[in-house]
């Protein structure tokens, strides 16, 4: 049968390059002749039925933006069964046939369930900045939150540099400590902790005292939140503490989650909302559209994303080493 209404959420965190991906479905979805619904605040609007009918001008001038022009949120009554039984009845009353999901491992978890249980079929799209969803190798988000990351470390380190001082920034990452390693590496830094290592304290307050005694004057340690150092200021406690090494704190935070997105993420953005739209006008459900290693779209089983994990980077942290 085929589709001719389809609903799109965003959902949990925000990610740049959202409005790319919107955009993307709503265009390609009108050129196949299908109506668009976006429902507000994700899978709350769902449940409530609060959308909106996306034209073509609705999505206009957006792909530049960060944010979401639908609203990200998250959603406590659709995580049990009878919230996604009303969720779906609201998309079959407005005669939605398909959905696609803009979002992390959570929202991913969220899609699968609604596939599996009703007969609405769900194909989700990576939306996130820490890149740690299974099954692909770029999420919408990551690129700018790295050189966001990236652009903080730069100017930290010419103040690092001219005040001769130990610096801790800490970006987003609370269980994957991709964002950490990319800027980490891209921005010379001399240490970086991951939540995926376990951080020896002892060592780090070793590197940084040797490398004093040769005349060092400054250090640019990138820390992920998840670290089980305890984050930047709790680190930087410690390194008091224990090594009497002084040191100065920046939390990037949410600063990683705005902005305009790179042009990677434009792109990535785009394609991953056609093939979302081309999935479903082949019958193709259930799956998550991801990016394949050796470059090119792929289809994910949804269970796939949020049941397995993604395997840690350690090609990044050879290079990382090798130049630190």
């Amino acid at each position: 049968m085929a589709i001719d209404k389809i609903a799109l959420i965003t959902s949990g965190g925000d990610a740049p390059g959202m409005n790319a991906c919107t955009r993307a479905v709503v265009r390609t979805a009108l050129k196949y002749g299908m109506e668009v619904l976006g429902y507000w605040r994700g899978y709350h609007g769902l449940v409530t039925g609060d959308y909106v009918t996306l034209k073509r001008f609705a999505v206009s001038n957006i792909i530049q933006t960060g944010g979401s022009i639908l609203i990200s949120s998250r959603s406590k009554e659709f995580m049990t069964p009878e919230g996604r039984q009303k969720a779906a009845d609201n998309l079959v009353k407005q005669g939605v046939q398909g959905l696609i999901v803009i979002g992390g491992n959570g929202s991913l978890t969220g899609a699968h369930l609604l596939n599996q249980e009703t007969d609405i079929k769900v194909v989700g799209i990576p939306g996130t900045i820490d890149r740690d969803i299974y099954g692909t190798e770029q999420t919408i988000g990551f690129d700018t939150a790295v050189n966001t990351a990236l652009d903080a470390i730069d100017r930290i380190r010419d103040t690092a540099s001219a005040m001769e001082r130990v610096f801790i920034i800490e970006v987003m990452g609370r269980d994957c400590g991709e964002i950490a390693l990319y800027a980490g590496v891209a921005g010379g830094a001399d240490a970086v902790l991951v939540p995926e290592i376990s951080t020896d304290i002892d060592k780090l307050i070793a590197e940084i005292k040797a490398g004093f005694e040769i005349g060092k004057k400054t250090n640019v340690i990138v820390v992920s939140e998840g670290d089980d150092s305890g984050g930047a200021l709790k680190l930087s406690e410690t390194l008091k503490s224990r090594g009497g090494i002084k040191s100065w704190v920046c939390i990037l935070g949410h600063t990683q989650r705005g902005g305009r997105p790179s042009a990677r993420d434009r792109y990535y953005a785009t394609a991953f909302g056609v093939a979302a739209v081309e999935a479903l006008t082949d019958g193709i459900a259930g799956v998550m559209i991801g990016w394949d290693k050796g470059g090119g779209i792929k289809h994910v089983p949804l269970n796939k994303t949020y049941s397995n994990k993604k395997q840690y980077n350690a090609e990044i942290r050879k290079l990382l080493e090798a130049v630190a």
